[in-house]
């Protein structure tokens, strides 16, 4: 996962242990569904017998094992949760703290996930911009392409240089995110870090589709910039509301009162999502005793049939880009999939 900076946190002391949170993290995997149910019960009966302290420990160990095709990872808060969702693989049922899936292919190097927008806050990548000459020079040869499309420069609003716009609002954010992603992974392959798969999710597979060689530096810019002009043109019809909940909850909550005005519109983690839709719809959601809802700062629906108004305007607008055979595994978030380079279209 690509992350900005985080120089106070040692990452191999906190694979098991998410820092500051509290959040235990093991790692499950087996040749075979009935394998990786048995390896959960092992690990379910281990669970029980040792001290808290030695929970996150294991937690470490297991994520520095390779892992087989048949995956599961338990997110959780304490013990008693770790103990459910370990039960829960075991007996190959779903929970809330459970994430799993079957590999299709195997991936022996890393994997680099761009983020979609809200990643980013008042500050970010500056000191970056200051000492990293790598970062830097990616940054600008962004605002190369950029600057002839917005006006205005990546570094000059990350900087917030005055005459630059602020950090705010779909147009800026997005274009902005876009150049910080691409900066960030030529800082990984500066320090020999190269990515055999990427992924992204909403804009951020824009950085992701330039990663892999699928579309030039300018296609890039090009998509992510008249992408977030028609989302800007949404302005006011709809919104989205996080909810700590799991994806198949909310769905439950919406069939019951909301078919048609509201949809899960991300699914963020086991035990949490995001709905989006109508916006009177979200203030009745909000309004729900029981559930923990919070309206998100976008008054739009993304991720919703609410944007398929755009799709023509977006297939002419991106007419001209010409992708190309990716050089690096190219998955979608949109099929689930590894896709060529060379197939993706403005549609």
């Amino acid at each position: 996962m690509i992350v900005e900076s985080a120089p106070e946190v040692d990452p191999v002391a906190s694979v098991g242990l998410l820092p500051g949170a509290g959040v235990l993290v093991w790692v499950v995997s087996g040749k075979s569904a009935g394998a990786l149910r048995a390896q959960a019960g092992r690990l379910r009966e281990f669970a029980a017998g040792v001290s808290d302290e030695e929970l996150a420990g294991v937690g470490r160990v297991l994520a520095g094992r390779s892992g087989f095709a048949h995956r599961a990872v338990v997110v959780a808060a304490d013990r008693g949760e770790l103990l459910a969702g370990l039960e829960a693989v075991a007996a190959g049922t779903s929970h809330g703290s459970v994430v799993g899936g079957v590999a299709t292919a195997a991936v022996d190097g890393a994997v680099l996930v761009f983020p979609g927008q809200g990643s980013q806050w008042a500050g970010m990548a500056v000191e970056l911009l200051d000492s990293c000459a790598v970062f830097r020079a990616a940054v600008e040869r962004c605002d190369g392409v950029l600057v002839p499309l917005t006006g205005w420069s990546a570094s000059a609003v990350l900087r917030a240089e005055a005459g630059a716009p602020e950090l705010v609002g779909s147009v800026v954010v997005q274009p902005v995110l876009w150049a910080v992603m691409v900066a960030l992974a030529e800082v990984w392959a500066s320090a020999g870090v190269a990515p055999q798969v990427v992924v992204g999710q909403s804009q951020g597979e824009i950085a992701a589709a330039y990663v892999a060689g699928a579309l030039s530096l300018e296609d890039a810019a090009r998509v992510v910039v008249l992408r977030s002009r028609a989302l800007e043109r949404m302005s006011g019809s709809g919104g989205m509301a996080a909810l700590d909940v799991p994806a198949g909850h909310a769905r439950e909550l919406i069939e019951a009162r909301w078919v048609d005005r509201l949809w899960v519109a991300v699914q963020s983690g086991p035990a949490s999502c995001v709905v989006a839709g109508d916006s009177t719809a979200l203030d009745e959601l909000v309004d729900l005793p029981g559930v923990r809802v919070r309206r998100i700062a976008v008054d739009y629906a993304s991720h919703t049939p609410h944007m398929r108004v755009l799709a023509a305007e977006l297939e002419t607008a991106l007419a001209g880009v010409q992708p190309a055979d990716s050089e690096v595994a190219f998955c979608s978030s949109v099929v689930g999939d590894l896709l060529d380079g060379a197939g993706l279209s403005g549609r």
